[in-house]
């Protein structure tokens, strides 16, 4: 089942309710359904951590966390999955969502040199943000309507594959008995 690969590679939840940024939500992290691997939690956990991914905010993973316990979904999967942006991936992700905010707003702003660099990113905020907010909260609904959907498809196919040998190990027996 799907549920044994996520538990398998998910971090403790002691570890998590333990860490320095975490403790500020306190007795909220008790809730067991943050902690369950079942196919609401995990699709859900998919759609917060890739879409707060995308949002260009300092502390992306208490985000991830407090959406994780607000919609009561796997806390776990929703904040590591924030690290998919990561120093290395910033500049790539962020200049490809500026791109589409500029597209989507029309063009309108245009920047003389560009850097892939989280420098000039920083120094260029004042000019950048609207096209940039813009694309990266269109990307974030994207990606957490694919992320959400397609972990939903995977764990239905999952299912019934798992049914469908199951059904094929039973005719094979009953095959046996007569």
């Amino acid at each position: 089942m799907p549920r044994h690969f996520f538990k398998q590679h998910a971090p403790d939840h002691q570890v998590i309710r333990d860490h320095k940024h975490m403790k500020l939500f306190g007795d909220l992290l008790r809730d067991p359904n943050l902690w369950h691997f079942n196919r609401r939690s995990v699709s859900g956990a998919f759609a917060t951590g890739l879409f707060w991914a995308m949002i260009p905010v300092p502390l992306q993973m208490i985000c991830a966390a407090a959406s994780a316990i607000v919609l009561r979904v796997n806390l776990p999967i929703s904040v590591v999955l924030v690290w998919i942006t990561n120093p290395l991936t910033i500049p790539p992700i962020f200049y490809f969502n500026y791109k589409l905010g500029n597209w989507m707003l029309g063009g309108i702003y245009q920047c003389d040199e560009f850097e892939v660099s989280l420098e000039w990113i920083m120094e260029s905020i004042r000019e950048i943000w609207q096209p940039l907010f813009l694309g990266s909260i269109t990307m974030g609904i994207i990606l957490a309507l694919l992320g959400y959907l397609g972990i939903r498809l995977f764990w239905r196919l999952h299912v019934i594959h798992h049914f469908k040998k199951r059904k094929a190990r039973i005719q094979k027996f009953k095959s046996r008995l007569e």
